[in-house]
């Protein structure tokens, strides 16, 4: 049952998956427990460059890491909100460990989509088995009996030191060569190799490696055609399960938003606590920063800045809720919004973290001080082609406009 609100999106009177209000609140709970604990292990993340293990046990541990599975195989199967709002929570303690887990679950979305068969060969021998993915295709592919042969490499592979499986974007080719559509493989890992490229400023704890395949034969029935999903049509037989009929672009690319939100948290409470402590501001009279006019007002433009992009995040998460809950495909000018909404989120984040960066003052960049990793990570983590501002303006301006040639299929 659903209702339309005042800008004609439905809005659903029931929850999109069997995780409630209460459930949800649950597990942010429980995300909030760890962050202590991933504070404590950030650097190590990073200087690995990889998540601590520590880390991926307690997210699974805490099912945190099962958020979009199918309750069917043991699952949260929460809506969309609920899992940004985790790695949100997740992002104020580490920002490589609430990205890791965001993309894993996001995978686990995407698995969701699959036919039911090849759902069971993930999580039948394992129900808490973890995806990675690659959604562009930069893999080639050749016609084989019932299915693909795909070789190729795949960067940016976030997660993929702690997946099972991975799900690597490839051409679907005719027995003549011919592109057929994109398709999205899905793949074991015990079939890759991982090859160690992530070498970057930020995010440096994602781990986000290059993921090989040569010559690797993937059943029909695991290969999702890309092509139909950006139109809402998925496989999955299982029509009553409302999560997985969310909008294929904006799920995905909201997936990257939770964890820049949780990174600008993170440094406004670092900020604060700091300022706690009462210390002064260098070749001032103030002993106290809190007494200054401007740490008053500048402090009061960061937290703006954060609850502006909280915002931002919720009504796009709710929007893709609310279509997926209606079961009716998402309209382009509200998918191009969800776009709009992401962009929003990170440049508030990262504003908000640049004023935070002038109160605490030049002591944020000393190699021991956590602000200039959470600096780093928010400005890498933001600068994903899926989050890009200018262009998430261009395509909602088009919309608005209704322009009908788009710059990008992915909206």
């Amino acid at each position: 049952m659903t209702h339309s609100a005042t800008n004609g999106t439905p809005r659903a009177t029931t929850a999109v998956g069997p995780a409630t209000v209460e459930a949800r609140s649950a597990l942010l709970q429980r995300a909030a427990g760890l962050v202590d604990l991933l504070r404590r292990n950030a650097a190590r993340t990073e200087r690995d460059r990889r998540v601590a293990e520590e880390n991926i046990a307690a997210l699974d541990g805490a099912g945190l890491l099962g958020i979009a599975l199918p309750a069917r195989f043991g699952g949260h199967q929460a809506s969309i909100r609920t899992l940004l709002e985790v790695s949100a929570e997740l992002g104020r303690g580490c920002g490589s460990t609430a990205w890791t887990a965001s993309l894993i679950n996001i995978s686990g979305w995407l698995v969701g989509l699959f036919p039911e068969r090849a759902q069971r060969e993930v999580y039948g021998p394992n129900p808490r088995a973890r995806t990675c993915s690659a959604l562009p295709p930069q893999g080639t592919s050749r016609a084989a009996d019932g299915g693909q042969v795909i070789s190729g490499r795949w960067g940016f592979v976030s997660g993929c030191r702690h997946a099972q499986w991975a799900l690597l974007g490839m051409p679907v080719t005719a027995e003549s060569g011919e592109q057929l559509y994109q398709g999205l493989a899905l793949v074991p890992m015990d079939q890759l190799t991982i090859e160690d490229t992530w070498h970057v400023a930020g995010m440096r704890g994602t781990g986000s490696n290059t993921v090989v395949a040569d010559g690797v034969f993937v059943p029909a029935d695991r290969i999702l055609s890309v092509t139909d999903a950006r139109r809402g049509e998925y496989p999955t037989e299982f029509r009553d399960e409302a999560l997985y009929r969310a909008a294929f672009v904006p799920t995905l690319a909201l997936s990257l938003a939770g964890p820049l939100l949780g990174l600008a948290r993170g440094g406004l409470e670092l900020v604060l606590a700091s300022l706690a402590q009462g210390r002064g501001i260098s070749h001032t009279f103030y002993a106290d920063a809190r007494e200054a006019p401007a740490t008053q007002t500048q402090i009061a433009e960061a937290a703006q800045l954060v609850d502006t992009a909280a915002l931002h995040l919720r009504r796009a998460a709710d929007d893709v809720d609310d279509w997926a809950a209606s079961g009716r495909a998402m309209p382009l000018p509200d998918r191009a919004r969800v776009r709009m909404d992401i962009a929003t989120v990170a440049r508030r984040s990262r504003e908000a973290l640049d004023v935070l960066l002038n109160v605490q003052g030049a002591r944020s960049f000393a190699d021991e001080h956590p602000l200039q990793r959470i600096w780093r990570d928010l400005e890498t983590g933001s600068r994903h082609a899926m989050i890009n501002p200018a262009i998430a303006h261009e395509i909602y301006g088009r919309a608005l406009l209704g322009v009908e040639d788009q710059i990008s299929p992915l909206i």
